[in-house]
């Protein structure tokens, strides 16, 4: 026959461990929100975590996911963020190899070495057939190109984050008008963003996880980059693509790389 449980034990064990259980999320629910001012150090911090004063160099990998099945596709990255240059070299598969983009301050330009031609793209459109835009691989200018307001905390998978919501400023051309974005408190490291267009409508979420740090004889502050994206397509379910980083190479770069006849150069 069952005994009930005796107060004593429930005193000693059962509560102290229930209060033990639940404390993490009352001290994040508790946790006072940050003020404009805390917030925008926050974001400016983000900010300078994302660009380096020396030239980058990485070589990524991406699994596209469709209805019609899956592509595999490598690419390297080269990025000047004092020039505010950027170049995206596809190298695998053979089909793919040659095509590129390159950045020149505002304008981005788009290669195709099968009929020549250069072309003019815009921040909005996808970057070789992936969810991915040219932002998601740039430095980036949450502090000084979005209004941004303190949504509050909130747990995301393990992590304890802020929750924030960006909309775009008057004369900021981004793919994105309206952002929602959770910071990981313990890293300050963007995990999670929901991308809206200005009607409310959700159009991507992107995860970024794996984040490494490099430090940098310039600056106090460390460069910091996600080992692995996952961009998801809220208009077209099932729709996603995975960049994954590696060897990442932070040397000076030959002075003509972010040339258009450097790109055209790499498919002869």
């Amino acid at each position: 026959m069952r005994t009930p449980l005796s107060r004593s034990f429930l005193a000693r064990w059962l509560v102290p461990a229930l209060l033990l259980a639940l404390s993490p999320l009352s001290a994040l629910a508790n946790a006072p929100a940050l003020t404009p001012e805390q917030l925008h150090q926050l974001l400016l911090k983000v900010d300078e975590r994302s660009r380096t004063p020396t030239d980058y160099r990485v070589v990524m990998t991406s699994v596209i996911k469709r209805d019609t099945g899956t592509a595999v596709r490598e690419a390297q990255l080269f990025r000047r963020d004092r020039e505010e240059r950027l170049l995206l070299l596809f190298t695998a598969p053979k089909t793919e190899a040659g095509k590129g983009y390159l950045r020149e301050e505002s304008n981005l330009w788009s290669y195709d070495p099968n009929v020549g031609r250069w072309e003019r793209r815009t921040e909005r459109e996808s970057i070789g057939g992936t969810e991915s835009r040219r932002s998601d691989f740039d430095q980036t200018r949450y502090a000084t190109w979005f209004d941004a307001t303190y949504e509050g905390t909130e747990k995301v998978g393990n992590a304890n984050t802020h929750r924030i919501t960006l909309k775009v400023k008057e004369g900021h051309d981004v793919p994105f008008p309206v952002i929602k974005m959770w910071l990981d408190v313990a890293t300050t490291n963007p995990i999670k963003r929901e991308e809206y267009a200005l009607s409310g409508k959700l159009l991507r979420t992107v995860l970024a996880s794996g984040w490494k740090k490099v430090a940098l004889k310039e600056r106090e502050e460390p460069f910091w980059y996600p080992e692995e994206l996952r961009l998801y397509d809220e208009l077209n379910k099932g729709n996603s693509s995975t960049f994954k980083s590696k060897a990442v190479d932070m040397r000076a770069l030959p002075a003509n790389l972010f040339t258009k006849a450097w790109l055209e150069s790499k498919s002869r």
